[in-house]
């Protein structure tokens, strides 16, 4: 199977947990709680695919992050692909083909790139601040939360990808 439909293949699941977490936030909104989950993009495609066809989706993630959120276009994309990058560096070091050890790197993944974030739009902000303590409150609310999805998320991700081998051939 050529690269590019894997990689949407992989992007696929990604734009679906955009879309449910983006119901999920417009369901909470009235707790002043916002989740943030681009972990769960860039950890399955940096610990499983090759590093093209994961950077690949990731990119496409980013765009879509993007275009849904309020920040200067390419932020998302940039970051996602610079944790793509150290996590796609770092991964013979890691245990990949366990479920715990997926989710720790998605969580690491998403607490760097929440703080980083944070930290560049934090600027823009009237009183900086009095923005941390909603801050700390959305990262604890969206680590539990991811925690709680990701063996739910990889494994869809793993799914559909076996779904593509057993009716297209092997993978290459």
């Amino acid at each position: 199977m050529p690269a590019v439909p894997r990689i949407l293949l992989v992007f696929l699941p990604l734009a679906l947990l955009w879309a449910l977490v983006a119901q999920v936030n417009h369901e909470i909104a009235g707790l002043h709680v916002y989740l943030y989950l681009p972990g769960l993009a860039v950890a399955y495609a940096a610990l499983v695919l090759p590093q093209r066809e994961g950077l690949a989706a990731v990119i496409l993630a980013g765009l879509l992050a993007d275009a849904t959120t309020p920040v200067a276009f390419g932020t998302q994309t940039l970051l996602l692909a610079l944790a793509h990058t150290i996590v796609f560096n770092a991964r013979d070091r890691v245990p990949r083909d366990e479920t715990v050890a997926r989710v720790i790197v998605a969580l690491l993944a998403n607490l760097g790139l929440f703080l980083v974030f944070s930290f560049t739009q934090i600027g823009h902000l009237p009183s900086p601040a009095t923005a941390w303590p909603r801050l700390i409150c959305d990262l604890l609310c969206s680590q539990v939360f991811l925690a709680v999805i990701a063996p739910w998320f990889f494994s869809l991700q793993a799914r559909v990808l076996a779904f593509s081998r057993d009716h297209r051939g092997t993978l290459s």
